[in-house]
């Protein structure tokens, strides 16, 4: 008896050994602003990825394109929620990344006070308009937009740019007549009144004559990573289905990760709880690679980025494998 439990024991520890041998080290970087943020918290605060098999290292980044550069120069392996017009602009300039699930949709809205006399796009000729970065998706769109659907070219506007609580502090002290601002963001505002003159999923469905919404956020992956461990990324994709799952219908605890990793007021986190499905996405079937590309054409076309379109960008083994991780 004594020696088969003893057999036992080793036996446990020689799998638990092969389980923590196998666990597949992934370094995992994202913005920490705006949408990426709040997912990005639930996602560190749950056990997802250790359950499919992965030993996540995560590196935050305070800069939007900050992920991107990281990709480039090898410091981390994959994103969730980057740009995509930098993902598209840095895979023109040679960066070997895969694109591999569309995560953000563009949830955005043209807002300006409520007291302002400016009703339609068209006014913000000439006007400073508030909104993510230069190179963020959230900048390429909207310049975008206001180019092709309101006839105001770059030159015609100053943009500036900053997060979204800077944006919103931006509009209620007049440093700027408009901005282009999250859902969550506009129905987390208490004293500010704004009022929408657009949003990114209309104006984008005039432009592209489309039913389609556009997404400022991807999936992207190193090309490395993607050539010597796909079923690495399968399994990453099966911990943020899980975390959107879990988020979905858990809502009290994701108010409390984001009260307490966040840093968000209760109220906003409830808010951006309420929006949780609106925000986050893990998609990548052939209507949302459609959509990415359209967004490339109408990109390249307004002179918001360069560069040819390469299929191959698009990788979806990894996605089509995560299908059958249960």
């Amino acid at each position: 008896m004594k020696k088969r439990m003893i057999a036992a024991t080793l036996a446990a520890g020689m799998l638990l050994s092969l389980s923590a041998a196998a666990a597949d080290k992934v370094r995992i970087g994202y913005w920490t602003s705006g949408v990426s943020l709040g997912y990005g918290a639930v996602l560190e605060s749950q056990d997802f990825l250790a359950k499919r098999g992965i030993e996540a290292e995560f590196v935050h980044f305070p800069n939007v394109n900050g992920p991107l550069s990281a990709l480039a120069s090898g410091s981390i392996d994959l994103a969730f929620g980057a740009p995509l017009a930098g993902v598209f602009s840095s895979a023109s300039e040679g960066v070997p990344l895969k694109i591999f699930a569309a995560t953000q949709p563009a949830d955005v809205q043209f807002v300006v006070p409520a007291d302002s006399p400016i009703s339609q796009l068209s006014q913000l000729k000439g006007k400073k308009i508030g909104m993510s970065p230069a190179g963020s998706s959230v900048a390429v769109i909207a310049s975008t937009i206001l180019q092709q659907n309101a006839g105001i070219q770059p030159s015609d506007f100053s943009l500036v740019g900053g997060n979204e609580s800077r944006l919103a502090q931006f509009l209620a002290q007049k440093q700027v007549d408009g901005a282009a601002l999250r859902s969550v963001t506009i129905s987390q505002l208490t004293e500010l009144k704004v009022k929408s003159i657009g949003s990114f999923a209309e104006e984008w469905q005039k432009l592209t004559h489309s039913a389609a919404v556009p997404y400022i956020g991807v999936g992207a992956v190193s090309g490395k990573l993607a050539q010597e461990n796909p079923q690495a990324i399968a399994k990453v994709i099966a911990a943020l289905r899980d975390t959107l799952a879990w988020g979905k219908s858990h809502p009290a605890e994701v108010v409390a990760i984001l009260q307490k990793q966040a840093n968000l007021p209760k109220h906003d986190a409830e808010v951006y709880v309420s929006r949780w499905d609106s925000m986050n996405r893990l998609v990548f079937e052939p209507a949302d690679i459609d959509t990415l590309k359209r967004q490339h054409r109408v990109f390249l076309d307004s002179g918001a980025i360069k560069g040819t379109l390469d299929d191959a960008l698009f990788d979806t083994g990894p996605y089509l494998a995560a299908k059958s991780i249960r």
